[in-house]
């Protein structure tokens, strides 16, 4: 299979498992508004939220890396600097979610 059809399907298949994780988390969100800070900080370290707000993170800058990466494909024509930028990218679409779902599982200890 030809890495962009593999791009296009993991693109296609994250976008389906947001939708339901992204009602999930506006659905929270807006209840958040007239609770006070104990009460949200109650909600985000009750263990089945931790695990569904990690998901939501996770595939929520999957998805934001591969759609970015298109863009650098179609717009950045220098290959080391597509290369460098998709790179750089990809580290922060990494250690972005590993540093917040580390600081959330934090807010339990």
């Amino acid at each position: 299979m030809i890495g962009a059809t593999k791009k296009w399907i993991f693109l296609k298949l994250s976008s389906i498992i947001l939708v339901p994780l992204m009602l999930w988390f506006i659905f929270n969100l807006v209840s958040f508004y007239d609770k006070s800070y104990e009460q949200v900080l109650i909600f985000f370290t009750n263990q089945p939220t931790k695990f569904i707000f990690s998901l939501f993170i996770i595939f929520a800058y999957f998805y934001s890396a591969l759609s970015i990466s298109e863009v650098f494909e179609d717009y950045i024509k220098n290959e080391k600097l597509k290369n460098v930028a998709n790179k750089f990218l990809y580290l922060s679409a990494i250690l972005i979610p590993i540093s917040t779902l580390f600081l959330l599982f934090r807010l339990s200890l």
